[in-house]
């Protein structure tokens, strides 16, 4: 595209949301309108920096919020589903895939204004080596998508949360160890897992006291879910291995003083393990949780406590 203007690029195989779009875009000085019929032609055009994508909700060629996930930071796009107007659950699901928001059918030229004003810092793109083929990519679960596209009543909080400790589910810590780790190797920052849990069974009580003291020790950027019956994961990004001590060791701390026990009264023992990317040996979002369960399982044979892994 030439004469310095700007791109929308409109991903659909639906001529009257093209047409639409184009129509919404007329009035709108310095952009023009260019069409892909999916993601992967869209990803071969190299959009450029300052193009905005409307991805068709209605596409059928993969799911649209995976599209989404598969657009985070490999375009430098700020990206848009176009829904109809009555779907509530689009907005919320969209922005958790990457996407910048929602834009309702049929598309009116002052909220595509609105959409294609400038931002702030554009959303950076992965190196050429961090992405491509060779990649895998966890997709975002399809039960979650099942859901919260298409069941009545659903909601963004209760499918990704645990019932008992209103914590993150395990599907959503699959999907965020994964986003996690390409973050913070994205841009160079440390990233620390940590698999914490006990042994013997508990009350729903003592499941809600232990969410409320992982919540009193962790911050708000920090990923809290239940991993399994008897153990939790936790995803602390900025950190070290230093900060992830310390983290570990107050929840244990605040456990003992509020004298936590399970079923048949013995004292609550946390056993906790610790792994750190970057790390030697930790090139995968697997290596950092293989590293984190095998030293859970370590402090769990010696009686509990801390082992951060080498």
């Amino acid at each position: 595209m030439g004469d310095g203007l700007r791109t929308i690029r409109v991903v659909t195989t639906d001529e009257s949301l093209l047409a639409n779009v184009r129509a919404a875009a007329s009035s709108i000085d310095g952009w023009e309108v260019a069409l892909s019929a999916n993601v992967d032609e869209l990803m071969r055009s190299v959009p450029a920096l300052g193009d905005v994508v409307l991805l068709d909700g209605w596409l059928r060629s993969g799911n649209v919020y995976e599209n989404c996930r598969r657009l985070t930071g490999n375009t430098r796009c700020r990206t848009f589903v176009v829904v109809e107007h009555d779907n509530r659950l689009a907005e919320p699901i969209a922005r958790f895939c990457g996407a910048t928001g929602v834009l309702n059918r049929p598309i009116v030229p002052t909220r595509l204004r609105e959409a294609l004003a400038p931002t702030s810092t554009p959303p950076a793109a992965l190196p050429r080596e961090h992405r491509g083929a060779n990649e895998e990519t966890t997709l975002f679960p399809q039960k979650l998508l099942t859901d919260l596209a298409g069941a009545p009543g659903a909601n963004l909080v209760s499918a990704l949360t645990d019932p008992d400790t209103g914590l993150f589910n395990y599907a959503f810590l699959e999907y965020k160890l994964d986003e996690e780790f390409k973050r913070a190797r994205r841009f160079g920052d440390p990233l620390a897992c940590v698999m914490l849990g006990f042994e013997g069974q508990v009350d729903e009580q003592v499941l809600r006291e232990l969410a409320g003291i992982f919540l009193e020790a962790s911050r708000d950027t920090d990923v809290l879910g239940r991993f399994d019956e008897h153990s939790f994961l936790f995803l602390l990004p900025n950190t070290g291995p230093d900060g992830a001590t310390v983290m570990a060791r107050r929840v244990g701390d605040l456990a003992q003083k509020r004298g936590l026990s399970d079923l048949v009264g013995d004292p609550l023992v946390i056993s906790v393990g610790i792994a750190n990317a970057p790390a030697a040996g930790v090139k995968r979002r697997e290596d950092l949780f293989s590293k984190a369960r095998k030293a859970f399982l370590s402090a769990r044979e010696v009686g509990g406590g801390v082992v951060a892994a080498g």
